[in-house]
């Protein structure tokens, strides 16, 4: 019988590759579960994560290290930006005891001063806010300032575009912020403005080659925010895109803006420009936003509180203000979102409003553009309409409206849904007003929706494998979607 090699027994006391495995994953469990409990988030949140990591050994953790929650840390710039003077400096919530308390959330939450409006007007659907806006673009003289999520290459797109290349070749300043997943589809089309002198930032492009970095492909800039010479704003739900234009489809998105003059634009502006300075780190530009941003002249009386929200806080300053109003109501709750995906605060916020018998209505879109919010959303109905909510939903076009009516004077208008995502994921910016005459357009337009949007009725009986299950199954995800 042959000698047996020497090396036989150091390999029979190695371990085997089982094992090794299984070490491994227990030391992968150990370590990222670690962390992810040290990050103090939700309960839910944590365990679904944790659970995921467990079940998708490694491939568990790319999902996380892609889309997994982060903060960003903006605190030198939000400082930098504070000494461009570019806040508010009147404040007219004074006479109603719950705005006020409001608006001293919004300042505390989001660091932006209250300010006033001198016009609101409501744009109803893309083609009515596109009109508007190119017409103010045409008449630039100083600077046009515009970030969105979503910028396509199409027809309004490129008439945009064609305009703002026109107003930079006459030498006024064109900074034109993009989110760099939202408008990938058209960065083409932008080099006649940069040839014509203006400029171009990419929001969060993604960082796949530096393996040490996390990418910010689950961070976006939601916000849709133009600043035109300091005296113009718009801010609301509609991107650039013709799938918002009524004027040429018929299935255009249902969607809410606003056109505000006044001192309110100037914390608008702030907004832009931190959000510019962070994307591009171009930070000579202060002093000329600052100069070209006066103080509108008269300001405005309509009270006015701006309020920025993202993943650079952890105050969640959007959540906070919209279940604080709901929490002060004491008359009717009327909120339109295309994206109802509530945490448990909002949704206590909204329950306890309709069992102590006020108004509360919720309009959601009958189909949203994504299957599994859908079916997260309705998981939510039972509870709503048991507790005396009345769900309405939109269609057949899509609903995209983001806005929450709270009794006779308090609106608010944005870009942030009724989601995780919004609270706490996404950039998004919103305005707060205190003032009846806003209140009762939007009452107006309102009731116009909940008209044409039948109420959800309660079903004591739905099909299973069509209904129940895949609502449930959404659920079970809602906290990271």
């Amino acid at each position: 019988m042959p000698d047996l090699p020497e090396s036989l027994p150091v390999a029979a006391g190695m371990p085997d590759l089982t094992t090794l495995l299984v070490a491994g994953w227990l030391l992968y469990l150990v370590v990222l579960g670690g962390w992810i409990v040290l990050q103090k988030r939700e309960p839910v949140a944590t365990l679904s994560w944790l659970l995921g990591l467990a079940l998708l050994p490694y491939i568990g953790f790319l999902i996380y290290h892609v889309f997994g929650p982060q903060k960003i840390k903006r605190h030198r710039l939000r400082r930098a930006s504070s000494r461009s003077q570019l806040d508010a400096s009147h404040d007219a919530f004074g006479g109603h005891a719950d705005a006020r308390e409001l608006a001293r959330l919004g300042q505390a939450a989001s660091g932006l001063a209250p300010s006033v409006a001198r016009e609101v007007r409501l744009l109803v659907d893309g083609g009515e806010k596109y009109e508007a806006l190119l017409e103010d673009v045409r008449s630039a003289t100083q600077h046009i300032h515009l970030e969105y999520y979503i910028y396509h290459c199409d027809e309004i797109g490129t008439a945009l575009c064609e305009a703002l290349t026109e107003r930079a070749k006459a030498g006024v300043r064109v900074r034109l912020l993009v989110d760099a997943v939202g408008a990938v589809r058209a960065r083409r089309m932008f080099r006649p403005l940069l040839d014509a002198g203006g400029e171009l930032g990419w929001f969060h492009p993604t960082r796949f080659g530096r393996v040490w970095q996390r990418p910010w492909i689950n961070l976006r800039t939601h916000r849709k925010i133009v600043v035109i010479d300091g005296r113009i704003a718009y801010t609301g739900g509609i991107n650039i895109s013709d799938d918002h234009d009524d004027r040429n489809r018929d299935d255009a998105f249902r969607d809410l803006h606003v056109r505000l003059e006044g001192d309110v634009v100037r914390p608008l502006q702030r907004v832009f420009t931190e959000d510019w300075i962070y994307a591009t780190g171009q930070r000579d530009c202060l002093k000329e936003i600052a100069a070209q941003t006066p103080h509108a002249e008269p300001p405005g009386d309509i009270a006015a509180q701006v309020v920025a929200s993202g993943p650079d806080s952890d105050w969640e300053a959007i959540h906070r203000v919209q279940v604080g109003a709901i929490h002060a109501s004491r008359k009717r709750v009327w909120l339109a979102t295309p994206y109802f995906v509530p945490g448990e605060a909002a949704r206590m916020a909204l329950t306890s409003a309709a069992l102590a018998g006020l108004d509360v209505r919720v309009l959601l879109p009958k189909r949203s553009d994504s299957v599994l919010v859908t079916h997260a959303a309705r998981s939510y109905f039972d509870e709503l309409i048991a507790a005396g909510v009345h769900v309405h939903e939109y269609g057949p076009r899509m609903l995209h409206t983001k806005a929450l009516l709270v009794d006779d004077a308090i609106a608010i208008f944005g870009s942030a849904n009724f989601d995780h995502r919004s609270f706490r994921l996404n950039f998004e910016v919103a305005v707060m007003f205190d003032d009846h005459g806003v209140a009762a357009r939007l009452e107006e337009h309102l009731r116009g929706e909940f008209a044409d949007a039948p109420e959800v009725q309660p079903a004591s009986k739905r099909p299973l494998f069509t209904y129940r299950l895949p609502e449930a199954m959404a659920r079970l995800l809602s906290p990271l979607l």
